[in-house]
């Protein structure tokens, strides 16, 4: 009897070492000890104490996956793209600061002189300045999930969609579902948008982790102990997803300028500003009659250093003829008053 005993205690001390032993939230995590405490390696020597039984917050998990990387161990963002959203995150991945909380700090700098505003979703809300940039807290209250899903044996509708997500949200990443704003569906393009919103200065919830879980879920591989794909259950099919693009939106606007815009986007302009010059610099030279698909410039004088230009705007049937100098003897059934355009 004591024998039998003594078997069933090892076995449940095996047992729970076993448990303890697993971080379901987060793979790379690790458990051990007595009493039990989970950690992420954040960098060498960097053990970072977690909460397995709940979503590590975002700014550990880009320091884990950017520790890793660096030391050539397998990450979840192989394969992955920067999310292109309303509110652009055309940087990615970066090795960020965090506060005690896993919070991120509201300057980023990336090991680098180069220092910038992000989010409390950690996505960069500003154009990029040196370590003297000044940024305040900003927080992210409204989080768009546009998902798409792959065929299924039969169409979903917009109600069992919405409790799918509503149950999956709360299971498999806890959040309720009063958070659940508004779910939409397109069964042509195969199309879900869910709109995760809170009040505006409530710092109870964190929505872009949420996002952030479902996007790696979807586009690359799963956080999660468990890998199994991402999909939403209906009542009629299962729906699994192929793809998945995440929208932010903060309390304040982003303070984004013209020094934001591509290379490719600047030549276009000044393409089209020189263009411009070039016709006026026609026009004011040859002031005489012109006539723009059923426009006809009359006169082209500078003043002050701005340009007038006078037009008459033709009919149908005046800009099949030829066009007259005098548009105010022109009937009026194919001449409408002259305009006075300002540049």
């Amino acid at each position: 009897m004591r024998t039998l005993i003594a078997l069933c205690l090892l076995a449940f001390v095996a047992g729970a070492s076993a448990q303890c032993g697993v971080c379901k939230t987060m793979k790379w995590g690790v458990c051990d000890g007595d009493p039990c405490a989970c950690t992420l390696m954040l960098g060498v020597g960097n053990k970072q104490a977690v909460d397995c039984n709940k979503l590590i917050p975002k700014c550990f998990l880009m320091k884990a996956e950017m520790h890793r990387a660096r030391t050539n161990q397998s990450t979840r963002s192989i394969g992955g793209k920067p999310v292109e959203t309303a509110f652009v995150d055309n940087d990615g991945i970066y090795d960020p600061v965090c506060d005690a909380n896993g919070g991120f700090k509201a300057v980023q700098c990336n090991g680098t002189e180069t220092c910038w505003c992000v989010n409390s979703a950690g996505v960069r809300r500003s154009d990029k300045g040196d370590k003297n940039i000044k940024c305040d807290p900003v927080e992210t209250y409204w989080v768009r999930l546009q998902l798409t899903h792959n065929a299924t044996s039969s169409i979903p509708t917009t109600e069992q969609l919405r409790t799918a997500v509503e149950n999956v949200l709360l299971q498999r990443y806890y959040l309720k579902k009063e958070f659940v704003k508004k779910v939409e569906y397109d069964p042509d393009a195969r199309m879900i948008v869910v709109d995760l919103e809170k009040p505006k200065e409530d710092r109870s919830v964190d929505l872009p982790l949420v996002g952030y879980y479902m996007e790696k879920d979807v586009k690359v591989l799963p956080l999660f102990k468990d890998s199994a794909p991402f999909k939403l259950t209906t009542a009629s099919t299962d729906v699994p997803m192929n793809n998945i693009l995440v929208y932010y939106v903060d309390e304040v606007a982003p303070t984004f300028t013209m020094k934001a815009l591509t290379g490719g986007v600047i030549a276009v302009i000044v393409v089209v500003v020189l263009a411009v010059v070039i016709g006026l610099l026609v026009l004011v030279r040859s002031p005489s009659l012109y006539s723009f698909n059923g426009f006809a410039l009359m006169s082209c004088v500078q003043c002050s250093g701005s340009f007038f230009f006078s037009f008459s705007v033709l009919s149908q049937e005046a800009r099949a003829g030829p066009v007259q100098q005098d548009s105010g003897q022109r009937d009026g059934a194919n001449v409408m008053k002259p305009a006075m355009c300002h540049f």
